[in-house]
């Protein structure tokens, strides 16, 4: 039999609701923002198919947050897997900032990514902590 201390999975869900906001956010931006509003951002403007389809992407990932912030105890695998995501974007943005195009908005993008995987990581860290067996 195993009881948990709520304190830990208390932020990690908080987190992940918040995470899921910024991703919903996110997504209708991609999916809404007209030509003059991508430029604004520092992105060229034109066929908005790769646009919109970043923000149908957001939309699966806000998915995936919301499925594990309402089931922690079950979701360990899908921690893992957005802990993964987000280091993977984290990195991929940032490489592209500093090798490609250094777009204002992909650098904080890629920080901000960054950030949101380490919070995961490090909450779902003490969260295990506080697993206790009988």
């Amino acid at each position: 039999m195993c009881c948990y201390k709520f304190e830990y999975m208390k932020y990690l869900r908080i987190l992940l609701w918040l995470i899921a906001a910024h991703s919903f956010i996110v997504a209708l931006f991609l999916i809404m923002l007209s030509d003059e509003g991508m430029r604004f951002f520092g992105f060229s403007g034109g066929n908005p198919f790769f646009q919109v389809q970043g923000g149908v992407f957001h939309i699966v990932m806000c998915t995936a947050y919301l499925l594990a912030a309402t089931d922690l105890r079950s979701a360990r695998k899908l921690i893992l897997f957005i802990i993964g995501a987000k280091t993977t974007a984290a990195i991929y943005l940032l490489i592209y900032f500093a090798f490609i195009d250094q777009i204002c908005m992909v650098l904080i993008s890629g920080l901000a990514d960054g950030v949101m995987a380490l919070l995961v990581f490090l909450l779902w860290n003490r969260h295990k902590k506080e697993v206790v067996y009988e």
